[in-house]
């Protein structure tokens, strides 16, 4: 029987050696590699091929929510769970928009991450028993309303990367560099962004950026 093939994600080292020591013990299970951020994330799925992405959310320079996006839209057989710290209803209905199948907590027992594998790659969807399915159907129902005045929608695939870089702090020449693109090029990102969000500051943009759950807040 051919094993599930699982690709780690998460930007903590000893996090992804934890996985791997815990998934490498099940017999049917075979862990083909990790990926530190959601760009990495995306080349070794289109290199490795996996059954099964874990996915953790927040993430420097391509978070996972626009990593699970990328990913489904270009390889829609391969099955995303989300292993995160977060239980808020507000992650859950984000990663599961972008096309996650399962949802876990890092706090989770080893068992219940080993199940939501065994599930999604079966075809069905997982979501920790801690988290109520009632709320997040809820929650999905009123967001999808609200959506189609989210400008969010609205932007472009570069523009989040540019959205999410601009919010963790890099200036325009840096972000030009990360995506292998010129500084004009992104200058004219930065102001497509503020004018579909209808925000004109950069401190404004990081703010939107933070709500939306696209970088982490600094403490």
């Amino acid at each position: 029987m051919a094993k599930i093939g699982v690709l780690l994600v998460d930007d903590h080292t000893l996090v992804r050696k934890g996985l791997r020591s815990l998934l490498e013990g099940e017999e049917g299970m075979e862990v083909l590699g990790e990926a530190q951020d959601g760009r990495e994330a995306i080349q070794k799925v289109e290199e490795l091929h996996p059954d099964v992405v874990l996915m953790d959310i927040a993430m420097p320079v391509l978070n996972g929510l626009e990593a699970t996006r990328q990913i489904k839209k270009r390889f829609p057989e391969v099955r995303v769970v989300a292993l995160t710290m977060h239980a808020a209803e507000e992650y859950i209905f984000r990663i599961l928009r972008a096309g996650a199948s399962g949802y876990v907590v890092k706090q989770a027992a080893p068992a219940e991450l080993v199940s939501a594998i065994e599930v999604v790659y079966r075809g069905d969807s997982f979501l920790s028993p801690s988290i109520s399915s009632k709320v997040v159907e809820e929650y999905i129902r009123q967001a999808e309303l609200m959506a189609e005045a989210d400008g969010y929608d609205r932007l472009t695939g570069r523009e989040r990367q540019v959205l999410q870089l601009i919010a963790e702090g890099h200036p325009n020449r840096e972000i030009a560099e990360l995506l292998h693109i010129s500084a004009t090029t992104v200058a004219s990102h930065r102001a497509h962004l503020m004018e579909k969000l209808g925000i004109h500051s950069t401190a404004g943009l990081t703010q939107y950026a933070v709500r939306r759950g696209l970088v982490t807040p600094v403490e």
